[in-house]
């Protein structure tokens, strides 16, 4: 491996060697490497990430938004090389390393980080905002997914049933969201998986915005509905924006930063259908595990949380918030 992705750097341009590859922990869809580079004799720390599965777009695809986004001001990693079929290293690309805790459980808890932690929800709203403004023209060659709320939430109910699975809950918050998500169609660039888990955080905040690999075209109030699920603020519950901050605070800093005008009772809609999203999620991975497609003990851990989600469907219906 370490032969190819030498020769990846220098087919990009790049006068590099390369002198280890770390195998670093990966999601459902990914498999993650560390690497490290010689250029000029100095050290250059690198990430290569490469498919792995079906979840999400391409990793070329996704190289290329991240790319895009960056210049519209978006913080994230720089994208270096992205592969092609001759280089023999599957669907992947290379970016900068970016210095900072990628772990939530840390960052969420850690004293070093707690200006950091008060710092996050303005830069979340900032960076949205940004996210949100990329002209729909600078994506128009990405094959990124697109329908209105409706389709979308019809999708998923087709996806549900197809697991032969009945859930009380589910079928509420189903039921709940046929009333009120709407039929808007899809209007800015969402990344999509924007929350706690998918950043890099240093001292100072906001480092990253990671795993663009969900990015859609769609409602603006989806990625702000999502960043506030639950699941997201790893036991942190009572700050309701990642586990960091509060929803009044991130949609008056979306907004200051150029962002569209928040409607709060959208965006808790938004953050039903992503506390559902996140259910069906659990229930994907269980069925990956159960049927025989990827028999992973993780996979079916993650099946078993489909309990909780029940629960927070529930209550967010109920009540309004967690």
């Amino acid at each position: 491996m370490i032969a190819a992705l030498a020769a990846l750097l220098k087919r990009a341009g790049h006068d590099a060697t390369v002198e280890r590859v770390t195998p670093l922990s990966g999601g459902a869809s990914s498999a993650t490497f560390a690497v490290e580079a010689l250029r000029n004799g100095t050290p250059w720390p690198l990430i290569f990430q490469r498919g792995e599965g079906q979840i999400g777009m391409a990793k070329s695809v996704q190289a290329e938004l991240q790319r895009i986004s960056g210049a519209h001001g978006v913080p994230v990693a720089p994208v270096i090389a992205i592969a092609s079929p001759d280089d023999n290293l599957g669907d992947g690309f290379f970016m900068a390393r970016v210095e900072g805790e990628s772990l939530a459980s840390r960052w969420l808890k850690g004293d070093v980080f707690a200006a950091a932690r008060a710092a996050m929800t303005a830069q979340c709203g900032a960076a949205l905002a940004r996210i949100h403004a990329i002209p729909l023209d600078a994506v128009a060659h990405l094959p990124l997914a697109r329908g209105t709320a409706a389709a979308q939430c019809a999708a998923m109910f087709a996806l549900y049933r197809s697991f032969g699975v009945d859930e009380p809950a589910f079928d509420l918050a189903f039921a709940w969201l046929a009333e009120r998500i709407g039929d808007a169609p899809a209007r800015v660039v969402c990344h999509g998986d924007f929350r706690s888990g998918n950043f890099i955080v240093d001292e100072r905040g906001l480092a990253a915005v990671l795993d663009w690999e969900l990015a859609h075209l769609g409602d603006h109030h989806a990625d702000l509905g999502w960043l506030c699920v639950n699941a997201w603020r790893f036991g942190q519950w009572q700050r309701p924006v990642g586990g960091f901050g509060e929803r009044a605070e991130l949609y008056a800093a979306y907004e200051a930063a150029g962002g569209a005008a928040v409607n709060p009772a959208r965006a808790h809609v938004w953050e039903v259908y992503g506390t559902l999203r996140w259910g069906m999620s659990c229930l994907q991975l269980a069925d990956d595990h159960l049927s025989g497609r990827v028999r992973s003990v993780e996979r079916a851990a993650i099946g078993r949380r489909v309990t909780e989600v029940a629960a927070d469907l529930l209550w967010v219906i109920e009540h309004g918030s967690i």
